[in-house]
């Protein structure tokens, strides 16, 4: 449920800046708000894998008979 609910969350803050607000188009050039998104996109994935990575490497104790 954590990795699902992080999932929703890190996709919506990413669909609200680059789709909704218009910072993942590229119209004629690039502009600071482009390059702001595109790291912050970059960044915050590496991150989000890291906490996924974080979460899924700990056994979650079902015992399975």
């Amino acid at each position: 449920m954590r990795t699902i609910g992080l999932v929703v969350f890190w996709m919506s803050i990413n669909v609200a800046f680059g789709i909704m607000w218009g910072y993942a188009y590229i119209e004629t050039e690039w502009k600071l708000g482009n390059i702001l998104f595109y790291l912050f996109l970059i960044t915050s994935f590496i991150g989000f894998a890291y906490i996924l990575y974080r979460i899924w490497k700990n056994p979650i104790g079902i015992k399975i008979n």
